[in-house]
């Protein structure tokens, strides 16, 4: 896998593995933003905390992310509306725009290159639409601007700007944090039992459990296999480019983003379920060199999201049967800003504090979108391909990704190395070394 502009310019602490049973008032699964964030919240309020990491922290989606702090989440607000109501919709926001000033606060005493900067989307066929999530924006009392050009080689008609949203590096703010907290790393969780969790060889007992490992890993309860999947995007850094004044984000099916970092220029897109797709760096490569033909490409990278039903993260109880479990998963490409709400509201819930932001984000919500059967229907097709190369999670068809050398499960996202080894869960270990009946990749 190749580095990331984060990965490179960053010096992150290390810290042992699990050598022996523990026992915690809070365990915490997964180190990304999410699961360092609440680590930190719930220190900060006294609560005895250990965080596991199955490999080492920060090293996957956080360390992959286009890293923009923003309550500008594509063309949500005008659905949130007429999905949820106003009262819903107006709290989904506050959620955000207090995720951003809790970054803000937060960073005031970390150097980590945090920058106030406007968020914009924009679209080049379809001002209405612009227009129209503008209105929804205004009818909840934000006052979002209406933009008709912007500072980028693209014919935009029209665009939605967010102003002081912000930009910043996410791994100097991991490594400033992660200092001062209790965590153990290459402890990878496989199972769990009523307040504990086991590693290959531990058993951790908790009175609280936050699973915040990206993909959520307990398949009989909460349907997470049902409510997620997987989207792969990619990522150049270019030397010589265009400096802009923001992050923006097309509305359309490239998807492309744009945004500075120092004095390098941040492209992504391509974006595409996990396993149904070709790479897409040829297509980023092939746009940047027409439009900035004397950018040189400095860094290469791509990342995974987790995609909700409806647009909005879980963040919550793990399911209605375990009451002293939570989850934070369903970033939806906004993982910065979601991050920090789940630390807010999850932070209050272990606390037995009350969030006005929770019932917005309940992993309980009704599952009844067009985006369940479509996940459904591609989880059977994956397990009625005839293939002996399959996943261990549930049982799909593995892909062999030539671009990126690995495989990949079209069902819910796992990816792993030519050899074998898990880059990205819902699975919980490797595949077996070397694998048994697997045909070989070319």
């Amino acid at each position: 896998m190749l580095n990331s502009l984060w990965t490179d310019t960053a010096v992150l602490p290390s810290f042992p593995a699990l050598d022996r049973d523990e026992t915690t008032d809070v365990l915490i699964i997964g180190g990304g933003m999410a699961g360092i964030l609440c680590a930190h919240h719930l220190k900060e309020a006294g609560v005895e905390c250990l965080l596991l990491e199955a490999d080492t922290i920060a090293g996957k989606t956080t360390a992959g992310t286009t890293a923009v702090i923003s309550a500008q989440h594509d063309t949500l607000y005008k659905n949130l509306i007429k999905k949820f109501g106003y009262t819903k919709a107006r709290l989904y926001l506050e959620a955000n725009l207090q995720a951003v000033s809790s970054f803000r606060s937060l960073c005031e005493k970390i150097d980590c290159d945090f920058e106030d900067i406007p968020a914009c989307i924009y679209s080049c066929s379809n001002a209405a639409l612009m227009e129209d999530e503008v209105k929804a924006l205004h009818s909840l009392g934000y006052n979002a601007r209406l933009l008709h050009e912007v500072p980028l080689p693209v014919p935009a008609l029209a665009a939605v700007e967010f102003p002081m949203q912000a930009q910043f590096h996410p791994l100097k703010l991991i490594a400033a944090l992660a200092e001062n907290l209790n965590i153990r790393e290459h402890s990878r969780i496989q199972a769990f039992g009523a307040n504990e969790a086991f590693t290959e060889h531990f058993r951790i007992k908790a009175k609280k459990i936050i699973v915040a490992c990206h993909f959520p890993i307990w398949n009989t309860h909460g349907f997470y296999f049902m409510k997620l999947y997987q989207k792969r995007s990619y990522i150049l850094a270019l030397k010589n480019a265009a400096s802009i004044s923001g992050s923006y984000v097309e509305y359309g099916s490239q998807g492309l983003y744009f945004r500075n970092y120092k004095d390098l220029l941040l492209v992504g897109g391509g974006d595409h379920r996990t396993g149904k797709k070709a790479c897409q760096y040829e297509m980023l490569r092939k746009y940047t060199h027409e439009q900035f033909s004397q950018a040189e490409e400095a860094y290469a990278w791509a990342t995974q999201d987790c995609i909700s039903l409806d647009g909005v993260p879980y963040i919550g109880p793990y399911s209605n049967a375990l009451p002293d479990m939570y989850v934070a998963t369903g970033f939806n490409e906004w993982g910065m800003t979601s991050s920090m709400a789940a630390a807010n509201i999850l932070t209050d819930m272990v606390m037995g504090r009350e969030n006005k932001y929770a019932d917005v984000f309940s992993p309980s919500r009704s599952m009844m979108t067009k985006q369940l059967f479509c996940n459904i229907a591609s989880s059977l097709m994956g397990l009625l391909t005839p293939s002996r190369n399959r996943c261990p999670h549930l049982g799909c068809a593995l892909k062999w990704n030539p671009a990126e050398h690995t495989w990949d499960c079209p069902c819910h996202g796992s990816k792993f190395t030519k050899e074998g080894r898990l880059l990205y869960n819902p699975a919980t270990g490797d595949l077996p070394r070397p694998p048994k009946n697997f045909i070989t990749p070319p």
